[in-house]
């Protein structure tokens, strides 16, 4: 393990945390659990004390010794048994930037080789096939030919003033894809010129990120800068949180980037989104890289009251509150079972409001919970704001 993993203002925050264990309080999976050695207080704590063991004068004086390499995959074990909601963060009074430091903690462990054995599968899949499925990327834009009445260009055109980023989840899981056929309608009643970069569009490198796999991003990230300048877009649209958010934070801003909720909301403002009445109440769930992690709380809830006839009812925790679907930081993978304990509280949180379904803004989110209440046979629906705006198209 090495210090070279973390910046100067991340080890300075390490000696902030006060111990107050707040962010156990509030962690998905301690409350899944009740396992302490999965919040953030106890990674702090272990992570300074590794740090320590490699200084020569904490190891001289105050004979810190460097972890074993059981100790070490044990300690890994815990680290990524975490969905990176964000939540920590936002209840840490001592402001320690939480996600920034888990992701640079993860970064670490495979610099030290002491983690999951799945992450070598999602490096080697984003690299061989630009996907973190390890499907064909030839086929991400195949959703396409499951339309009524698809378009002879398939949706890829050579210019367009909009690039829509599909994202891997909705380009090949079959439930998610209801997402993209939505939107195209949508986009298509508002006349939005868009394309999309079908087999051109490579991974945003948001798994890679949350693996620990941070100096892989490089190939991804200027690949799909290039693809989208080929067409001469002026906007990217993102109805994946995560790709949003990748692209807000760790792209270059040589083009508009909005996610879909923001532009569907400009849209309705602007009058080209005529709507008819639905006689349906719902409940919202923030996505953690929506709300906590690009503070849009706003744009999806003004949609939602845009609907003639559509109640909108909040959970008990909303907002920066919110809690997670057990589908982030790349969790199914690393224990589905913990990822499926998270979503049982999500799902019996939306089901105690009333509402006949709960909507949300991410394709991972509405695969979690549809999962979640399918294996279950729970009569409730997760459905994207997509899918919810084309049911009101005014035809």
């Amino acid at each position: 393990m090495s210090q070279n993993d973390y910046s100067i203002k991340e080890l300075f925050q390490l000696e902030a945390c006060t111990n107050c264990c707040l962010c156990a309080d509030v962690c998905p999976a301690v409350s899944a659990t009740k396992d302490g050695q999965l919040s953030g207080a106890y990674r702090l704590a272990e992570l300074r004390k590794i740090l320590r063991s490699r200084s020569g004068i904490w190891r001289r004086f105050f004979g810190r010794k460097a972890l074993t390499e059981d100790q070490l995959k044990q300690f890994s074990d815990t680290v990524y048994r975490c969905t990176l909601c964000g939540r920590c963060q936002e209840t840490c009074p001592s402001g320690i930037i939480l996600r920034d430091l888990w992701l640079s903690l993860r970064q670490d462990l495979v610099h030290s080789a002491a983690y999951p054995k799945k992450v070598d599968m999602i490096r080697e899949n984003v690299a061989g096939s630009h996907n973190v499925f390890d499907e064909d990327n030839e086929e991400r834009a195949d959703w396409v030919e499951d339309l009524r009445h698809p378009p002879d260009h398939g949706y890829v055109k050579d210019r367009a003033e909009v690039v829509y980023f599909t994202g891997c989840v909705a380009a090949y899981f079959p439930m998610a894809q209801q997402i993209p056929m939505a939107l195209s309608a949508v986009l298509d009643a508002a006349a939005v010129d868009f394309t999309l970069l079908a087999e051109e569009e490579w991974c945003c490198g948001f798994p890679l990120l949350g693996a620990g796999l941070r100096d892989h991003l490089k190939d991804n990230i200027e690949h799909n800068i290039q693809a989208v300048k080929a067409k001469g877009a002026r906007k990217v649209v993102f109805a994946c949180p995560s790709c949003y958010q990748m692209w807000r934070e760790h792209y270059p801003h040589d083009v508009e980037i909005y996610h879909v909720t923001q532009h569907i909301n400009q849209l309705i403002t602007a009058g080209r989104l005529p709507l008819k009445k639905l006689d349906l109440t719902v409940t919202y769930h923030d996505p953690c890289d929506l709300g906590r992690g690009s503070q849009e709380y706003d744009a999806p809830r003004e949609i939602i009251r845009a609907i003639p006839g559509v109640k909108l009812v909040e959970m008990a925790h909303n907002r920066e509150n919110c809690l997670c679907c057990g589908g982030g930081g790349n969790l199914e993978m690393i224990d589905n079972k913990l990822s499926g304990e998270i979503a049982k509280a999500k799902i019996d949180e939306a089901m105690e409001t009333g509402a006949q379904a709960v909507v949300t803004a991410c394709q991972q989110c509405v695969r979690t919970m549809n999962t979640y209440t399918r294996r279950h046979k729970l009569k409730f629906e997760a459905l994207d704001i997509v899918q919810l705006v084309q049911k009101a198209l005014d035809k």
